[in-house]
């Protein structure tokens, strides 16, 4: 299982995290949580590009843009979308060959999303880690976000961008 997936609920979608986030039972609720987490993520991701008042402003942009993001995709995930989400990030993770992709599909709700590796690599301290891309298809829309995770000590992945 992707721990940080249901810890942090990164998918950078945000947006891999901001997809992944919008798990409350209600829709006030998920869009709130969407929102925050958006925000947040946004903030983190903004803080990361240069420095002084651009990266000030890459803050705030990010900020913004994770809000929107996180509130649009939280009025419209489930419980449901996220488990099918999460288990097959788990197994693309673990299975599949760089460049194939996994696809789920909640029959309940209809919203659907892809999974692809596209970089497999150690790191320089020894990590295992992936790159991958991620789709969510949700009521006729389309949301992609790439991101980064590596295998913990304890066999799981970790969404560490």
């Amino acid at each position: 299982m992707i721990t940080s997936l249901k810890h942090t609920r990164i998918l950078p979608l945000l947006l891999s995290a901001a997809l992944l986030a919008a798990c409350q039972t209600d829709a006030g609720n998920k869009e709130v949580g969407g929102t925050l987490l958006g925000a947040s993520l946004g903030g983190l991701i903004g803080s990361q590009v240069g420095d002084g008042d651009g990266q000030l402003v890459a803050v705030a942009i990010g900020v913004l843009g994770g809000a929107f993001l996180g509130n649009q995709v939280g009025q419209t995930l489930d419980k449901t979308d996220i488990l099918y989400a999460e288990r097959n990030a788990t197994n693309a993770l673990e299975t599949n060959q760089v460049g194939t992709a996994s696809t789920w599909r909640n029959p309940d709700s209809g919203h659907s999303g892809t999974f692809t590796p596209t970089r497999t690599y150690q790191t320089a301290l020894g990590e295992n880690c992936r790159d991958y891309e991620q789709t969510v298809f949700i009521d006729g829309k389309t949301e992609t976000a790439t991101g980064r995770a590596c295998r913990n000590t304890d066999g799981t992945w970790k969404i560490v961008q």
